[in-house]
């Protein structure tokens, strides 16, 4: 599945269509000398965009698993003279970070190509100090998607077959141990693949409490 995934974005590493399904980044409001982790960050795009907001003593990280992305994520961090970004290789089951690392994770169109959504939700919370936030958008599907799709990763990788319900989505997070979960932007149905879904935008936070309390 993780070639798949490589695959078609590696393709779309120099390419200009948007590969977003959300505004999740913009609803996130860091400050000056926090730290911000985008999961699947692609061009940089976002984490760019973050590093500005929390300054020079602040950092924004960016995590992605195709290295044609982090080449390109790289090179324009350096054109720009960004010194305060740095671009990580890592699946999403397993977050190439340290424990309570993170003041904000954001994601945009990528948690639905996990073949483990409750993992990755605890990593998010593992990842997260105490009382970080996180704002993500992403997909969920109308109905099950057919066993026959799920187990797809061409489909997978285009973003619709790996969705599950909105319920089952929501469970995943709840059972993080997240808290606050709220729906700040949903659309309406429509049709992807051989699936019908919705694109949405949560948002929430970790308990104030113990840092390594999942």
């Amino acid at each position: 599945m993780t070639q798949a995934i490589e695959t078609r974005y590696q393709e779309l590493a120099e390419s200009s269509c948007c590969l977003s399904c959300g505004t999740a980044v913009g609803h996130c409001r860091p400050e000056p000398g926090q730290v911000c982790v985008d999961l699947g960050s692609g061009r940089g795009t976002d984490v760019l965009r973050l590093a500005e907001q929390v300054g020079p003593t602040g950092h924004a990280y960016g995590l992605d698993i195709t290295e044609a992305m982090l080449d390109k994520a790289r090179k324009t961090a350096t054109k720009l003279g960004v010194e305060n970004a740095t671009f990580l290789r890592s699946e999403l089951e397993e977050l190439a970070l340290p424990d309570c690392t993170a003041d904000w994770v954001t994601s945009n169109c990528v948690l639905n190509h996990a073949a483990d959504k409750g993992r990755v939700w605890r990593e998010i919370a593992r990842i997260l100090k105490k009382g970080g936030q996180f704002v993500v958008s992403d997909i969920y599907a109308v109905e099950p998607v057919a066993a026959e799709y799920r187990d797809d990763p061409a489909a997978i990788a285009e973003c619709w077959a790996g969705a599950i319900t909105k319920d089952e989505y929501l469970l995943h997070v709840q059972r993080a141990g997240l808290v606050d979960v709220r729906i700040l932007e949903e659309g309406e149905p429509y049709a992807k693949g051989k699936a019908r879904v919705v694109s949405f935008t949560l948002a929430g936070r970790k308990t104030p409490g113990c840092c390594s309390c999942f």
